[in-house]
């Protein structure tokens, strides 16, 4: 059973598709702690809903961003978390946090990497640069985190079709299907010890 850490900043409607894939058993895990960087995300009353701990660190309360990464890296490190699932958490996190988890912190991004990713590229600004770039096909990636912003080795991709009359708002309710199926999938995989990165990519077992 690995020990799931879910970080988030919103809705946590991700993180409910997580929670229902391990009370339905497809998951060899358990999220033991969900921290959130907002204290009025709606994550974290999934989260209590289901009886998991939740904790808002308010970044305000530190000088630094190292600072800041260095007490939620204290608060995993006490729950012994194996697998660190970004859910929606909007916040920059430093080299020494990624360097203690390297190969183990899991993301999930609005689009089909390498397309409309990168710095400031979040939420529904994704969604307009595809609708005003006129693209076909867009979708959803799940990577591993490394240094750069949505750069890490991709672990699954799913496309979802661009129709001609849609809006911010009707794309992101697709795509957002798509994620609450390819990030709980990810999260399987990587439980069932099937993920291998190989360089910059990921071979499943």
């Amino acid at each position: 059973m690995v020990n799931i850490g879910v970080l988030i900043s919103g809705s946590g409607t991700n993180l409910q598709a997580i929670i229902d894939n391990i009370n339905r058993g497809e998951i060899k895990g358990k999220i033991q702690i969900v921290i959130s960087n907002k204290k009025d995300a709606y994550g974290l009353i999934r989260a209590e809903k289901a009886g998991i701990e939740t904790l808002y660190i308010n970044r305000k309360e530190f000088n630094s961003v190292e600072e800041y990464n260095r007490r939620i890296l204290d608060e995993l490190k006490r729950r012994k978390i194996e697998l660190i699932v970004l859910a929606g958490f909007l916040n920059i996190l430093t080299q020494e946090f990624i360097e203690e988890y390297r190969g183990r912190i899991i993301n999930i991004h609005p689009s089909l990497i390498p397309s409309f990713c990168g710095k400031g590229c979040y939420g529904d600004k994704v969604h307009q640069m595809v609708l005003d770039r006129g693209v076909k096909i867009t979708g959803v990636t799940v990577h591993f985190v490394d240094e750069g912003t949505d750069t890490g080795p991709i672990i699954l991709q799913s496309s979802v079709k661009v129709a001609e009359d849609d809006t911010v708002e009707t794309l992101k309710e697709r795509v957002l299907k798509v994620e609450h199926e390819l990030l709980p999938k990810a999260i399987r995989l990587y439980c069932e010890g099937r993920l291998v990165i190989e360089g910059k990519k990921v071979r499943i077992k």
